[in-house]
């Protein structure tokens, strides 16, 4: 009887597997009393610098590192997170779940685990098994960086943008970009305003293709009620 092995983990350079400092940033305990400021009210290390790549950091232990490249850690459901805005313009962020917080969108470091997923969930994390989206496969940026143990097509470089594109270089998918608008027989379904001028979905400005008039008022085609005058009694008579 032929016995089939299990796949294992595939061997890829540290280079392959991120920047240098995604690893110590994972593996980082937020939220604690500063070592360096332990006398200072408001100590709380919620700050990681990617140049240095040491322990947290609060905001009394910026000025040491003022020309260095510092992201703030949030908290959501006591667990870390860090918004698409500052990580997504320096890995490729693709397949990872992503949450709208504070109007912010985020993304979490470390995976969630699930005891069992909920009714009807058909797709999970392929690393800790949380319920996702079925256009995710991660949770978190640690369970994507896990998941390329075994995926070669996984990875956190950026993308070249392409000429032509408007990819703004983040290495984002779809569940943060923006949509274009449907077309149906060849037109653009968009928001119109009274005038029959259609709003930009990106930049929340008027686009259109001829100039920038007023429109026409309706004409009114109805002819004005004459008004009454003022009532008279009748005369009497004897």
């Amino acid at each position: 009887m032929v016995s089939v092995a299990s796949p294992s983990p595939m061997v890829r350079s540290e280079e392959d597997l991120g920047p240098p400092w995604l690893r110590p940033l994972l593996g980082t305990s937020f939220f604690v009393p500063c070592r360096e400021h332990p006398e200072l009210s408001k100590n709380e290390c919620n700050l990681f610098c990617l140049t240095c790549t040491g322990d947290a950091l609060c905001a009394y232990c910026l000025p040491a590192h003022r020309d260095h490249h510092v992201v703030q850690i949030r908290r959501s459901s006591y667990h870390n997170v860090i918004r698409v805005s500052e990580v997504g313009k320096l890995i490729d962020i693709s397949h990872v779940q992503t949450y709208v917080i504070n109007s912010a969108k985020i993304v979490f470091l470390n995976g969630r685990p699930q005891a069992r997923p909920g009714k009807g969930v058909t797709n999970t994390c392929e690393i800790c098994c949380r319920s996702l989206p079925d256009s995710f496969r991660f949770c978190s940026l640690g369970c994507k960086l896990g998941g390329m143990q075994w995926d070669p097509s996984l990875t956190f470089a950026i993308r070249p943008k392409r000429q032509g594109s408007g990819d703004d270089g983040s290495g984002s998918d779809d569940s943060f970009s923006p949509k274009k608008p449907r077309r149906l027989g060849g037109l653009e379904l968009g928001r119109f305003d009274r005038h029959g001028i259609r709003w930009s979905d990106d930049e929340g400005s008027r686009s259109h293709n001829g100039p920038m008039t007023p429109g026409t008022p309706p004409i009114n085609r109805c002819r004005p009620s004459r008004r009454k005058g003022i009532p008279h009694r009748a005369p009497f008579y004897g």
